[in-house]
């Protein structure tokens, strides 16, 4: 197993060198997306309407994080389980999302698409929510401000530790 230092930027062409069990530390810029999110977002996508951020080399982050404290950029900022996503996630890594991060295991549908498109899974550590937003240097709300904590944000990551879970040749942490 390896270690990397990488921009999210890389991760589109580094992740045929990945490989499961390696470590990642992800610096630059993500966005947070779960359940209600992905919703609106495959919505807009059915109705051809433009979308809160380009899907073409992006990372999401699957994270509801939780109020900024004073004297930080957020919250809370831990994995959510990321079959819940399940379902959307084929159609935007066939759009060009380059990596998901969250934790759990993955679907069938979900391995082949990672495979199809050189896409990556990346695992952060479930509960250690307050470790990962020692990472986090800046957060924005780009869209869906209604829906507090799910709503999409973009995050300026810093070293943020990861596992590559899935490769892009499909190799399952999980397996």
């Amino acid at each position: 197993m390896n270690e990397y230092y990488l921009n999210c930027s890389q991760l589109k062409e580094i992740s045929e060198k990945l490989n499961v069990g390696d470590k990642v530390y992800l610096s630059g810029c993500l966005y947070t997306a779960r359940d209600a999110a992905h919703k609106r977002i495959d919505e807009s996508l059915n109705r051809g309407a433009s979308l809160p951020f380009e899907l073409e080399n992006s990372v999401i982050y699957y994270a509801g994080p939780t109020p900024t404290p004073v004297g930080m950029a957020i919250g809370s900022c831990g994995p959510t389980t990321s079959s819940r996503m399940d379902k959307f996630a084929p159609r935007l890594y066939d759009l060009g999302v380059a990596a998901t991060i969250g934790k759990g295991m993955r679907s069938k549908e979900v391995v082949d698409s990672i495979i199809k498109n050189r896409a990556l899974y990346l695992c952060a550590i479930g509960g250690a929510g307050a470790l990962a937003a020692l990472c986090i240097k800046k957060c924005e709300v780009i869209d869906f401000e209604d829906l507090g904590c799910e709503s999409v944000k973009k995050l300026e990551f810093d070293n943020f530790p990861l596992i590559v879970a899935i490769d892009s040749k499909g190799n399952n942490i999980f397996k």
